[in-house]
């Protein structure tokens, strides 16, 4: 199949990736919280970035190579965590994982994948996260530490903006919960959707199997509902630092939208924030995580590593995000889209995709590299403005 010309763009991958999945598998990866419109707002926001453009630049192949916390990468993007990737496509952790090795670009594992980290383990490379939801229970929360520690992953990332389960509302209409429960109208969905519904059979019925392990705990059944919630903790900074003397590696915090929050949390030891509004599947009512990046940049200084995602889909938008004060940019939705769409292959189709756009754009500009392309922006009333790195 020619990809290159037949799906040229992430909105082509997702129109094919939308019609192989059961609609409530979609509606997961697909949905946001409230009217979506924060969701809506973290595109008109990146939209709305432009650039200058300088001329007579002379021949020369642009630079996407960047360096992050101490580590060389090609490309200057990485593979988010989404919750039961499982279910979106089959056995999508493993795949993720090897593609994230295959690239040398970071795979961010979520604490709600279908599989455990032990099974993860070996396709992990060298750039493997562990997302952390905070686990209330001591016993627990080490435990789960200790076991991501041993798997293999590198970088602990905590996730600081999920107090409380969204409604998304898409989702209910669907039917789906989480962990699923199975309804003759899933069923009806999966049998039209053979290829999702023949992998699914093969790797087994999506579950939290890594909560899952802690439903018992000192020999007593838990009482809550159901696995998920042996994760549900509203963690303070008291919790913050006592995960920071637990994991022995690089820590990045995620979620993060406010200057006050981002200086403050330099100050603990942490390793790099994670600029987030979690593509608007918790809170409807926040502002776009592109507007917060500029004055985290400048309350934070030129070099504390931060990391932007929400709603990036082009490799422009990786510019975007660069210009105004990233060091890395994490897409999450996109290479799920591309896995749905087409396999292990489409994760390839996408890196491709993302490269050529960033190269592209950034001669357009007549930029030479990432850190040229704040140089290029084109300040005006409607965008974020940015103080130099």
């Amino acid at each position: 199949m020619d990809l290159e010309n037949k799906y040229p763009s992430l909105d082509d991958i997702k129109r094919r990736a939308k019609s192989r999945l059961p609609h409530f598998a979609w509606e997961y990866v697909d949905s946001a919280t409230g009217k979506e419109d924060q969701k809506h707002r973290n595109r008109t926001a990146l939209d709305r970035i432009l650039f200058h453009t300088k001329i007579l630049q002379g021949e020369y192949t642009p630079d996407i190579s960047t360096r992050f916390l101490g580590h060389d990468f090609a490309t200057p993007f990485g593979i988010a965590p989404i919750g039961m990737s499982g279910m979106i496509w089959p056995n999508a952790e493993p795949i993720l994982a090897d593609k994230g090795r295959e690239h040398n670009i970071p795979y961010s594992m979520s604490t709600v994948a279908t599989l455990t980290p032990e099974t993860i383990a070996p396709h992990l490379g060298e750039h493997a996260w562990f997302q952390f939801y905070p686990a209330r229970d001591l016993e627990i929360r080490s435990d789960m530490i200790k076991r991501a520690r041993a798997a293999g992953f590198t970088t602990l990332v905590l996730t600081v903006d999920v107090p409380m389960t969204s409604i998304r509302e898409r989702q209910k209409r669907a039917q789906l919960t989480i962990p699923p429960r199975i309804t003759p109208n899933m069923i009806w969905q999966s049998i039209t959707h053979p290829t999702w519904a023949m992998g699914i059979l093969k790797h087994g019925k999506p579950r939290l199997r890594f909560a899952e392990d802690y439903l018992k705990l000192g020999g007593k059944v838990s009482s809550t509902a159901h696995a998920g919630y042996v994760i549900r903790g509203m963690p303070d900074w008291d919790y913050l630092a006592s995960l920071r003397d637990m994991w022995d590696g690089p820590m990045i915090v995620k979620g993060v939208t406010t200057p006050d929050d981002a200086t403050r949390l330099a100050q603990t030891g942490i390793d790099a924030i994670w600029v987030s509004n979690h593509t608007g599947r918790q809170f409807d009512g926040g502002l776009d995580s592109i507007s917060m990046l500029p004055p985290i940049r400048t309350a934070l200084g030129p070099h504390f590593p931060v990391i932007f995602d929400s709603g990036v889909e082009t490799g422009l938008d990786i510019i975007r995000a660069y210009a105004l004060g990233a060091d890395f940019v994490m897409l999450g939705r996109a290479f799920h889209y591309a896995l749905a769409a087409f396999g292990a292959t489409g994760i390839d189709h996408l890196i491709n995709i993302l490269r050529a756009d960033i190269e592209s754009n950034l001669a357009q500009m007549g930029a030479k590299n990432l850190k040229q392309a704040s140089k290029m922006l084109a300040l005006t009333e409607n965008q974020p403005q940015i103080a130099p790195k």
